[in-house]
Formats: structure tokens, C-alpha cells, sequence
């Protein structure tokens, strides 16, 4: 099966045709986080999604050159600081190091670079850009001093979004709507300090200040990416304006096609409602992980659900995540103990059935929920053959070979909470001791097993092997 994607640019499915002549390298910009707060779990929908779009690329032989920005130069950092009294670099590493901390956390593949706004190399890049804009008549400096994106000049500016220009109306969020600009919707390119920015300012052809967050994405993507990418992500917030502004500027400067697909999550609910701190229901990963989940359990919770499709988040839901992995636990276990179960040199032959069916789901613009029910009617139909004595050891070692190949993709795979390889492999070699009745050598795996903090349990379905302490 070809691979299909939702391009939001067009709003329907189309078949992924990547840049490269030679069909495997694929150039990817992803959203990443503004550094004023910790990020919380709306934000880490977005970025499993990503994560998850970029592993199922590999899996099927595609080579990802993935970058993420990080926004450290706003209104928000800049607020931050202001209010901590210490200088901007000293307030956004914090939460720098939180953000790369919880990447580790849930499992997240980390992108090639991360690129950061404040960089002096991307500011000048940032200039550049602006330049060029206003040398075309795209851009202009208005009486308050920022330089604006001159957006009737930009006949696409509005076809991602899907909205006509007539019907743009002023936010009332942001403090420069009240400048004498061309168009209500003309945004900033260069925003002119004023006492508000402190120390935060660097030197341009059109006076001190700072650059505006859409042209800092255009900058660093095609800084590093070039010109042209295959695939550009976020969350349905950034449609607009923040990447219809990246499009605007982009091929302002560029005069040709930015991106070939636009891919967008929904937004994560909380039981059922938006996300608010008036309301009691944020939550940042910190908060889910005090209440005593794992971050695989957390990274699965926000996996399962079509990127499309919003996403509600409940207490419920993480116990339900918590009783998936242990399903895939128990079920990779007792796939173990039955290859341990006869020789290795046994000559039956695998039936693996229809494996190819969860990445096919995945062509199918990653549709997770129908790749994980197949999962889990995988684990069904083994269960069942296992427990009737009829699911051969080679026919298991297909099904964990599969697993390895899929969770690639998925990343789940116990390790504290489950049993790592170097454990299993342990229980394996037990379990043939005991085949052979070497009551010693059982003896001397199971202490072996114990000191690494696991312990064995015998039953009539074979032995069990499960982190000491866990119920």
C-alpha cells in the first residue's frame, strides 16, 4: 500500500511523493516548544504525533532529516524574565532542560538539530529575510517602528486556513493591532523595542527590537532545510496564523512551493473540556508522572488516538493505558516461555498471518487506532492458541520478531516496570534448566535474576518473571 496523508493545505488524502529524485530522503520541520513554562501534555500530543509520523517513515526506509525549533525570544519569555529579574538565556534554559528531559521521558526520537531563535547566526538569517521582503513590497516599516508582512500583496496568503481576507478581523490580543498598519492582518516581522523588552534587543536596518515568531520558523527551516521541505507539523492552533504567516514569508522570499504536506494534530480535551488553569485540569508531564504513572504509560494514553481526532484525557484513560502495556507485557512473556519451552533447533515453520496489517494501518495516513487493534487482536489469537497448546515456538519467535519490528514505531517496550532483555534472557536459559531438570542451575538463575530486582514465580502455566515488589 502507498502511503496517504491528510495535507491540510489541500484538505484531502494524497499519496506521499517525497522531494528527493530518489524517493527516500524526506525533509521534515516540526513546531516545537516556547520556553516561558514547562510544556504539557496538549503540547506532547503534538510532538507523539510527530515522533510517531517520523518512526513509521524509517520503518518503511524513508530517510527523516527532521529539525525543531525552539522558540526562546516572545512575549512570553520575554514577560517571564522580566518578572523572575534574571536575563532571558538564564530563565528559557530551565525550561530547556525540562523540555529535553521529558523527550527522554516519553520515549521521544530526538530530531537532528534544534535550533533556537535567539541564535545570532538564524537572526541574521531573520534580517536577511526581511530585507528581501521589503525589496519586493511584501513587507514595510509602519509609524510604530516594526516591519509588517504586507499580506494583499500575497495573493496564497489564507488558502492553508481556508478563509477569505475580507472576513479577518482584529484579535484584540496582540498590542501592535492598534498601529496604523495597511491591513488589520498584516503581521510583524520586526517587532521595535520598547522599554517593556528590558535588555532583550538586537541591532537592525530599521532600529533595535526583536523578530516577530512566524519569521523565526521561516528562517530556521530554510536555514537548515533549504528552500523546500517534504513535511512541515504542529497542532491545529498553528494553522493560523502562525503557518500561513511561515508560507507567506517563505515563498515572499523564495518564489517557490514551501512545503509539500502540512500535517495537523487536534487538540488534547481534559475530561471532556479545554485544557485551562481556571479550570483545574492543566497538566504538565510532571503532573501526570506524580500521580504514579510511567512515561510509556503516558506515551501510549496520548498515541492511541488518530492524530486527527481530538483527544480526551482523563484519569480513567491512563488507567486503561496502564492495562494495555500490561496486556503486550504478559503477552511478550508468555511468547518467551514457550520458544524456552522446546530446543532452538526445532525445525517448525512460522505462520506469522496477516503482520503486515498494523503498518498498513499506519500507510493509511497513521491510522494508530486500527494499527493498535490489530495489536490487540494479535495478542487474542495467540492467547487463545497458546493457551490450546497450538501456537508453535517458531510461530512465537515470528510474533516477537514482529514486535520488535513494530515497536520500532511504537516504543513500549517495558523497561523498569517490565522485564528487560537481559532478565528474559536469564528466564530463558531457567526455563531450559528446568526442562532438563538441573534444579542447580534453576537455582543459580533464579539468584541471578533476583539480583538484578526481579523475581520468578512457578505456576502451572510455566514460570512468571516480575520486578520485585510489583502486584
Amino acid at each position: 500500500m502507498a502511503l496517504r496523508f491528510f495535507n491540510t493545505y489541500s484538505r484531502r488524502l494524497e499519496e506521499f511523493q517525497p522531494l528527493d529524485p530518489n524517493g527516500r530522503a524526506v525533509k521534515m520541520y516540526t513546531c516545537g516548544p516556547t520556553v516561558y513554562s514547562f510544556a504539557h501534555i496538549g503540547n506532547f500530543r503534538a510532538y507523539l504525533f510527530e515522533d510517531l509520523f517520523q518512526r513509521h517513515l524509517e520503518l518503511r526506509g524513508y530517510e527523516v532529516d527532521r529539525v525543531m525549533n525552539i522558540t526562546d525570544v516572545d512575549d512570553k519569555t520575554i514577560r517571564g524574565c522580566a518578572a523572575a529579574g534574571v536575563p532571558l538565556a538564564q530563565f528559557t534554559q530551565q525550561f530547556k532542560d525540562a523540555f529535553f528531559a521529558d523527550l527522554t521521558t516519553l520515549r521521544i526520537k530526538r530530531a537532528r538539530t534544534y535550533p533556537e531563535a535567539t541564535n545570532q547566526r538564524h537572526i541574521a538569517t531573520m534580517l536577511a529575510m526581511i530585507e528581501t521582503l521589503i525589496a519586493r513590497a511584501l513587507a514595510y516599516q509602519a509609524e510604530d517602528k516594526s516591519v509588517y508582512f504586507r499580506i494583499k500583496k500575497f495573493p496564497g496568503y489564507g488558502k492553508l486556513a481556508h478563509f477569505n481576507l475580507d472576513e479577518l478581523q482584529s484579535t484584540g490580543r496582540v498590542k501592535n493591532d492598534e498601529y496604523d498598519k495597511e491591513h488589520v492582518g498584516d503581521f510583524a516581522l520586526w517587532k521595535a523595542w520598547d522599554e517593556a523588552d528590558g535588555d532583550v534587543r538586537w541591532e537592525s536596518p530599521w532600529g533595535p527590537g526583536r523578530p516577530g515568531w512566524h519569521i523565526e520558523c521561516s528562517a530556521m527551516a530554510t536555514e537548515i532545510l533549504g528552500n523546500q521541505l517534504d513535511i512541515h507539523c504542529g497542532g491545529v492552533d498553528n494553522i493560523f496564523p502562525h503557518h500561513e504567516a511561515e508560507i507567506a514569508q517563505t515563498e515572499g522570499c523564495t518564489g517557490q512551493r514551501f512545503v509539500r504536506y502540512w500535517l495537523h494534530c487536534a487538540h488534547l480535551l481534559v475530561d471532556g473540556q479545554k485544557m485551562s488553569k481556571s479550570l483545574g485540569n492543566f497538566y504538565t508531564l510532571r503532573d501526570v508522572l506524580a500521580k504514579g504513572y510511567s512515561g510509556r504509560e503516558v506515551r501510549y494514553a496520548l498515541l492511541r488516538v488518530h492524530y486527527r481526532a481530538q483527544l480526551n484525557f482523563t484519569w480513567e484513560g491512563m488507567l486503561e493505558a496502564r492495562q494495555a502495556l500490561a496486556r503486550i507485557d504478559d503477552w511478550l512473556a508468555r511468547l518467551r516461555e514457550r520458544i524456552a519451552s522446546v530446543s532452538l533447533a526445532d525445525s517448525e515453520s512460522p505462520q506469522a498471518g496477516r503482520m503486515l496489517d498494523f503498518e498498513e494501518a499506519l500507510d493509511d495516513d497513521l491510522n494508530i487506532s486500527a494499527a493498535l487493534g490489530f495489536l490487540f487482536e494479535s495478542i487474542r489469537e495467540t492467547n487463545r492458541a497458546l493457551d490450546g497448546k497450538e501456537l508453535s515456538a517458531s510461530e512465537a519467535r515470528a510474533w516477537l520478531e514482529w514486535w520488535k519490528r513494530i515497536d520500532t514505531v511504537l516504543a513500549l517496550t517495558a523497561e523498569e516496570n517490565g522485564t528487560p532483555a537481559d532478565v528474559a534472557a536469564l528466564g530463558d536459559a531457567r526455563a531450559q534448566a528446568r526442562l532438563a531438570k538441573d534444579w542447580r542451575k534453576s537455582d543459580e538463575l533464579r539468584d541471578q535474576i533476583a539480583a538484578l530486582g526481579y523475581e520468578v514465580r512457578d505456576g502451572k502455566d510455566g514460570q512468571k518473571i516480575a520486578k520485585r515488589g510489583r502486584v
